[in-house]
């Protein structure tokens, strides 16, 4: 078959047929007719030639296949076709018709052709890849079988090297756990050194500072025994630029440090020196608000007080410092320096009184008769004192202001125990929270009621009806027996009913007076 198709390629009929065509079409109107005639006679034996090689190829094809092979493609294309030619032949209607499903069978043909070479060389593949699975699968399955071998083998080695290996861990636990108690008994004497060499370097900063202290009492001790004041009060600047000389630019004690100091002392003082000035006047006040009030009031004139000390030293410390002033260091950094250095300048017995004088004259409690403020003078000076040395951090710590009736925030208070926990406004407070410019560093706490708000106005009232009336004389009593006079003076008028208890409670307070006039703290 193979042979006749190139035969029939290597003839060039089709081409010869297609220029016959040709030359009969670009002469056909100026042909004759029996030119014409023989001119497609010539065109037909030339397709019958064709087409005789044609069906001698179709013959050898069907051959190839077999039997049986083709009868479908003939049976459904080439006898359609020549039944359609004969008919059309016999009828005589033109066949382009049949041309043009010849064609399409041809086409038809051609990608049967294509598909079935396809499809052959996508079987080949299949069996090559096949193949080569069926190679890979017995390899796999001699390694496994190599595999199973050498876990036989492992298992077997296994068996014998576990029982040697549990006796092995066990004895490693022993150690571990014999190493743990060493590391947990060295980690202990490290954290213990670490405190020890802590608490060292705190007592030698604690030395360094008292060291200079010394010096500097000294030195003031020296000048006040000195026969010509006047010479010193001359010459101002001598005695400062010895100080300076004396004492360190800081107290050894870095701001934080010194931050951390004095959160400390606040602290305390809330969680202590408070609760031992409630104490000392619930001898005199029964009223438990009344109490705190009191307290609260204290620390917050304690703070205004102490503030307004630091400004006025601090401008009597630049005023001293200014001539004598050399050197890169800002003024203002050699003035907080020296206040740091120098906090015992600080008049703590006059902010005291200032502090009482402040709380007789204050609304809310100007009219308590059973009690001087002065019995709670040891916390008023301890208050004064931090805050005055709050003021010296950078930057410096203010407490919250607060009144009565406001919005409760949390940010700011905790509620007392004896709060009404649904209450949105506060009746009073307890104690005033601790601010680092406009951020809260330590709350508060203040009691929070129902109608909270309208208890405060006519408090307010009631205060300022009180302040409005006339001054009780002295040698009247209250109920407990002390005379009302709010004045600046500490000492009050006692009965005889608790003289005892009276002069007692004088005693202690010239104690403390004499105390807080030679610069020791109370006890």
């Amino acid at each position: 078959m193979a042979d006749s198709l190139r035969r029939l390629v290597n003839n060039e009929c089709c081409r010869i047929l297609q220029e016959k065509l040709e030359t009969w079409y670009k002469d056909y109107y100026m042909n004759s007719c029996d030119q014409n005639l023989n001119c497609c006679c010539e065109i037909i034996e030339l397709n019958s030639r064709i087409q005789g090689q044609l069906f001698t190829i179709l013959s050898l094809t069907a051959q190839e296949g077999g039997h049986y092979a083709g009868v479908e493609t003939i049976k459904s294309r080439l006898l359609p076709w020549l039944g359609t030619c004969f008919s059309n032949s016999s009828i005589g209607k033109p066949t382009d018709n049949n041309f043009n499903l010849l064609q399409e069978s041809l086409e038809k043909d051609r990608q049967l052709r294509e598909l079935s070479a396809t499809r052959e060389r996508e079987i080949q593949q299949l069996d090559s890849e096949l193949n080569s699975t069926r190679v890979q699968l017995s390899m796999v399955q001699q390694d496994l079988a190599e595999t199973e071998m050498d876990l036989e083998d492992t298992k077997t080695k296994s068996a014998t090297a576990l029982l040697a290996a549990e006796d092995e861990i066990i004895h490693l636990k022993k150690q571990l756990t014999s190493l743990q108690a060493q590391e947990e008994s060295r980690q202990r004497s490290l954290d213990m050194l670490t405190d020890y060499e802590r608490q060292l370097r705190t007592l030698k900063d604690e030395i360094a500072v008292l060291s200079a202290e010394k010096s500097v009492l000294q030195s003031r001790l020296s000048r006040s025994r000195s026969p010509s004041p006047d010479t010193h009060c001359s010459r101002p600047s001598s005695p400062i630029k010895k100080e300076l000389a004396l004492s360190p630019l800081a107290n050894r004690l870095s701001c934080v440090s010194r931050k951390a100091n004095l959160l400390a002392r606040f602290s305390e003082a809330y969680a202590q020196s408070r609760l031992e000035a409630q104490n000392l006047l619930k001898r005199y006040i029964e009223k438990m608000e009344t109490v705190q009030r009191i307290i609260y009031i204290a620390a917050v004139e304690s703070f205004h007080v102490a503030k307004m000390a630091f400004r006025h030293l601090k401008i009597r410390v630049r005023k001293t410092l200014t001539p004598s002033h050399i050197g890169a260091e800002s003024m203002e950094d050699v003035v907080m320096d020296y206040i740091i250095c120098h906090l015992d300048l600080y008049d703590v017995q006059s902010s005291v009184n200032d502090v009482i004088r402040a709380m007789n004259v204050n609304p809310k409690i100007s009219f308590p008769p059973e009690v001087d403020f002065v019995v709670i003078s040891c916390f008023i000076k301890e208050i004064c004192c931090i805050a005055f040395a709050m003021q010296t951090l950078d930057p410096p710590l203010d407490i919250a202001f607060g009144a009565d009736g406001e919005i409760f925030n949390d940010c700011k208070y905790r509620r007392s125990c004896d709060s009404d926990f649904t209450a949105p406004l506060v009746f009073y407070h307890v104690w005033p929270a601790l601010m680092e410019n406009e951020t809260v560093i330590m709350k508060g706490e203040a009691v929070t009621k129902r109608g909270a708000f309208w208890s405060s106005v006519r408090n307010v009232n009631r205060s300022r009806s009180r302040s409005l009336s006339p001054v009780q004389h002295r040698g009247s009593t209250s109920k407990s027996g002390v005379s009302r006079s709010r004045s600046p003076s500490p000492t009050r008028n006692i009965n005889t009913s608790e003289g005892t208890k009276a002069r007692k409670n004088k005693l202690i307070f010239v104690k403390h007076s004499m105390l807080l006039i030679s610069g020791k703290s109370c006890s």
